[in-house]
């Protein structure tokens, strides 16, 4: 066990399987000494089952990003585990099926709302709804996880735009909550095969383009170096860094043809 987090709460949304980066943050998070707060949205049962495959038992609270009540009761649910907290990790993504696989031009503005209320808005909810549980004297560490919004991506569409929407998000908090000591920086991941990733139509292109131009490589199938890099940013090694979006992704966001 290492000690970069020891003395912090940390609270982890988007844990829904064992594969996920959110999973992996949670675990290296109690492994570098850590508490440990998950949220779960619709498949609670899940989430307390994958919880249980964690170095020790965290707790599970029901959160909708969605919902103002659930929003609202955010911080009264997790004083019933822990006195406040140090850090928020956003793992939380969605769009319609209308909104990815090429159906850009014809997606309604419904369904871009819902893609970029979950996906992008949700890091203001949640960070908001997370606030009071703040030490008074102390900081918080927001981390969102990101895919990099610099480009298009074969079939991202819509969800690409939200992603673009999450990367503005996290200034705009940094600059109004940087007095406050809160800080503000999302990790851009290569992409791993996760659960939501299987939901992105055309998601297999993305493996040739990883292993052909990544300079340092890239494991599809490994989400520690971008749950590393969430840990990282939650720890006191950043005290001056907001508003930042850290690239793990094999280096592939800085090559060009």
């Amino acid at each position: 066990m290492g000690d970069l987090l020891v003395g912090k709460r940390i609270l982890v949304t988007g844990v829904l399987t064992d594969a996920s980066i959110a999973f992996h943050v949670a675990r290296l998070a109690q492994e570098e000494g850590a508490e440990v707060v998950l949220t779960g949205f619709g498949r609670l049962s899940l989430v307390n089952r994958i919880a249980g495959r964690l170095p020790k038992p965290a707790p599970v609270i029901e959160l909708d990003v969605t919902n103002q009540e659930h929003l609202d009761a955010l911080a009264d649910n997790v004083r019933q585990h822990v006195d406040g907290i140090d850090g928020v990790v956003h793992s939380i993504a969605f769009g319609p099926q209308d909104a990815l696989g090429g159906n850009f031009l014809n997606t309604t503005y419904e369904d871009v709302s819902t893609a970029v209320q979950v996906s992008a808005f949700s890091l203001k909810s949640l960070t908001m709804a997370a606030l009071p549980l703040k030490p008074e004297d102390g900081s918080l560490s927001v981390v969102g996880l990101d895919f990099d919004a610099q480009v298009a991506w074969p079939g991202y569409d819509w969800m690409g735009v939200a992603k673009a929407g999450l990367e503005a998000t996290s200034r705009y908090l940094a600059k109004y909550l940087g007095e406050q000591n809160v800080r503000v920086n999302l990790v851009s991941a290569g992409p791993v095969k996760t659960m939501a990733a299987r939901s992105i139509p055309g998601f297999d292109q993305f493996e040739g383009v990883w292993n052909e131009k990544a300079p340092l490589g890239w494991d599809l199938n490994d989400p520690e170096p971008a749950a590393r890099g969430v840990v990282g940013l939650l720890s006191d090694w950043f005290p001056k860094t907001t508003g930042e979006v850290v690239h793990v992704d094999g280096g592939l966001h800085a090559m060009g043809a």
